[in-house]
């Protein structure tokens, strides 16, 4: 029982779990996605006094709250007693000569080098105009889209919203061009 509980779950349960999720969702009315969570914290920071946008119910919305509040604390629970050291993520050769070109080469902790991901790059310029330019563009893209990529991939292509299915295509074509195009200009400067 420890072995299933501690090794990483296969697709075709998390995906049905996502499922499961949304239906109790949606049988309570309620509708999937993180950003509107960030729009409740900012009408609770007073940002509705200043822009219409934020000037609403936010007490409608402790639902939200409580579902990030539970995806965080869930996170923190997996990470810090259910995460083996020994599993190796599987990481394909070509990503790997891919990212050495770049003069990223240790991948030894999980899939994301640890040349980009650790705090001392994020106190560097260059980290750190990523990480702001980078919020930048997923909070506004969030807002423009009308949700995040949960909100519409989730809950938009389950309830066949056309505009969801645009913003998914969105998503995946501008995660592309940043992929080959941005992040190899970025960290090669």
């Amino acid at each position: 029982m420890k072995e299933i509980i501690f090794s990483p779950w296969p697709w075709w349960v998390a995906g049905p779990a996502i499922a499961i999720v949304y239906l109790v969702l949606s049988y309570f009315g309620k509708s999937f996605g993180i950003s509107a969570t960030m729009r409740a914290a900012c009408t609770v920071a007073g940002a509705g006094k200043r822009v219409p946008f934020f000037n609403f119910d936010w007490k409608s919305q402790i639902w939200n709250f409580i579902f990030v509040l539970g995806s965080v604390i869930g996170g923190f629970i997996a990470h810090e007693f259910m995460y083996l050291d020994t599993y190796a993520i599987d990481i394909s050769q070509s990503t790997k000569e891919a990212a050495s070109s770049l003069g990223l080469y240790s991948f030894e902790q999980g899939m994301f080098p640890i040349e980009v991901f650790n705090w001392d790059s994020l106190f560097t310029l260059k980290g750190f105009l990523v990480m702001i330019i980078g919020g930048f563009l997923i909070g506004f893209g969030s807002r423009y889209a009308g949700g995040c990529t949960s909100g519409h991939a989730i809950s938009g292509l389950a309830n066949l919203q056309l505009p969801s299915l645009i913003a998914v295509i969105g998503f995946f074509i501008g995660g592309l061009l940043v992929t080959f195009y941005v992040i190899p200009f970025v960290y090669t400067l």
